[in-house]
Parts: structure tokens; C-alpha cells; sequence
């Protein structure tokens, strides 16, 4: 458990700090990769989006259309930089849709 400090702090320096002392910090980058997803790819595609699970750095997302997986496997490249630019750091090297 984190010392009590006497000077104020930001709640969100706290938070940081909870994240970090706690070794939580993988499982909010799987957190936020999957808003990120969600965020950047749409309606249109989230209604075919099944799943979305962060597994190191590989986001493997399962889709419910085949002709849709076919269309997104031509831009992975392009998704994959969209994404870690959203979360601003090199999370996802790899993209498998399935």
C-alpha cells in the first residue's frame, strides 16, 4: 500500500501512481486498446466486431462478416498506426483478424 503524503495531489497524479505501484498498467493498455478500436473503427464495423483482446503486442480482433475481415486485412498497416496513434504509444505491432 502507497505511504500517505501530507502534500496535495492531482487525482489523476494518484491514479498514476495506483496504476504503477499496482502493476496494472497491462491491463489497462488491453482496456484502452479495445475503446480505441471501437472509437476509431465506427458503427458500421462494430456491429460485426465480436471481440477485441490484447494479447502482448498483437490485437486480435474476431469479426462476424468474412467480407469485412477481407476488406479491414488490406489496411492493417494503416489500422495499426491509427490505434497507437490514438493511445499515443507503440502498443500494437501486430493485427490479426479472425
Amino acid at each position: 500500500m502507497a505511504k500517505r503524503h501530507n502534500s496535495h495531489l492531482p487525482l489523476s497524479e494518484a491514479l498514476n501512481e495506483f496504476i504503477k505501484e499496482n502493476k496494472l498498467q497491462k491491463g489497462m493498455d488491453k482496456v484502452d486498446a479495445r475503446e480505441a478500436w471501437s472509437r476509431l473503427m465506427g458503427n458500421g464495423v462494430n456491429n460485426y466486431t465480436t471481440a477485441v483482446e490484447l494479447k502482448n503486442d498483437t490485437l486480435f480482433v474476431s469479426l462476424s462478416s468474412s467480407v469485412l475481415r477481407e476488406e479491414l486485412s488490406l489496411g492493417k498497416s494503416k489500422i495499426i498506426a491509427m490505434i497507437n496513434e490514438e493511445l499515443g504509444k507503440e502498443l500494437v505491432k501486430k493485427l490479426v483478424l479472425r
